[in-house]
């Protein structure tokens, strides 16, 4: 098996040769093409694809929505100033403001100033989001996944678009905020994000429409910012009806779950879910691997990730890495429901030799009932 029909044989139910081992390089990629190491447009091509094959693990993400978004009615200017991204999108009820800082020697992003900062945004918010449109963008989908096929390298994933909740909580307010707003009018705050859902809802059925084999709700979460008041108040109603739809197009479903475990891991198992993707262990997170299967409450929702991804650095020992990984094979080989994954990303800091060991691990310790 290589390590696509590995991973499908997982995911429809079957038991593979040996724990799939998939890993998000995206991150790292990134970092080796702002240094010089890789060319631009390294990572929407297929070499991207080979050298998962060469490092040994198999391919998955890369944040891709199978859509374009176009916004109507709104005049929207977008510049750069030095390290700073702005966007700035005037409605006829309000005007919209962001700004997103990069951060060069971390290859990231952070936002030092939010779209929405109180319930006086909500009214031009919900104005873009109503008048948001979206068309199929599926080309990228089709080639990639025709690449994956003949390789064998593994599945192609695409993204919907975040809950409501998370698309404020994540992107676009923050916590506080929201929390702020939720405080001063909960009742404009429920109507714009039922704006958000009708606007998302067209959105996510062009994601589960496209080729994609896989799709990911990319909520993002760790369990110290949304606890289950909020999962069950905001975000289940979205996760579940999209898990079916989902799931009655014949295709895999999942959500990104990292950091903190405790708050939200055995709500998301009851969604309907096919897997969990990043999960933390300790002792980075709150549950060690062991602790997973029993702590969700089901047997039916794959568990993914295991390794952290300050693992993958010089800040770990060799001996550490390979005792962590080894100890992380001993549980996963014991049922056919985990895939060991990289929890979340291999960073910037990321060594090659410890991602290609991670192959000779797996080949020595992955096989079932072992």
């Amino acid at each position: 098996m290589n390590e696509r029909t590995n991973l499908l044989a997982l995911l429809g139910g079957g038991q593979p040769e040996r724990v799939p081992w998939l890993g998000d390089l995206d991150y790292w990629a990134t970092a080796l093409v702002g240094r010089g190491l890789k060319p631009e447009g390294f990572m929407r091509s297929s070499a991207y694809i080979d050298w998962h094959l060469e490092l040994g693990l198999g391919y998955y993400l890369q944040g891709h929505f199978p859509f374009t978004t176009i916004v109507e009615n709104c005049a929207v200017h977008e510049w750069h100033d030095g390290h700073q991204r702005y966007r700035r999108i005037a409605t006829p009820v309000g005007t919209l403001r962001e700004c997103w800082q990069w951060m060069p020697d971390h290859f990231t992003e952070s936002p030092i100033e939010h779209l929405v900062k109180s319930v006086a945004d909500l009214a031009a918010y919900q104005f873009l989001h109503a008048n948001s449109r979206y068309e199929p963008d599926y080309e990228f989908s089709r080639q990639r996944l025709a690449y994956l096929q003949q390789t064998g390298a593994g599945v192609m994933l695409a993204y919907l678009p975040k809950s409501p909740l998370m698309q404020m909580v994540a992107l676009d307010a923050g916590i506080m905020a929201f929390i702020e707003m939720q405080g001063d009018d909960p009742e404009l705050l429920a109507a714009t994000l039922a704006v958000v859902k009708e606007s998302h809802d067209r959105a996510a059925r062009l994601a589960v429409d496209s080729p994609a084999e896989v799709l990911m709700m990319p909520e993002n979460l760790s369990s110290e910012v949304v606890g289950p008041g909020l999962f069950e108040a905001h975000m289940r109603p979205y996760q579940t009806e999209w898990a079916a739809a989902i799931r009655q197009a014949g295709k895999y479903s999942c959500i990104h779950l990292d950091g903190t475990l405790k708050g939200l891991l055995r709500q998301e198992c009851t969604v309907g879910l096919t897997f969990i993707e990043a999960l933390t262990p300790s002792p980075m997170g709150d549950l060690a691997v062991g602790e997973w299967a029993d702590f969700c409450g089901n047997d039916q929702t794959i568990l993914w990730g295991g390794i952290p991804g300050g693992y993958f650095t010089d800040l770990v020992s060799d001996t550490e890495f390979d005792r962590h990984v080894r100890a992380v094979l001993a549980v996963m080989r014991q049922v056919p429901r985990y895939v060991l994954g990289v929890a979340d990303q291999v960073p910037p800091g990321g060594l090659e030799s410890r991602v290609r060991r991670v192959r000779e691990l797996v080949n020595e310790g992955g096989s079932y009932g072992t």
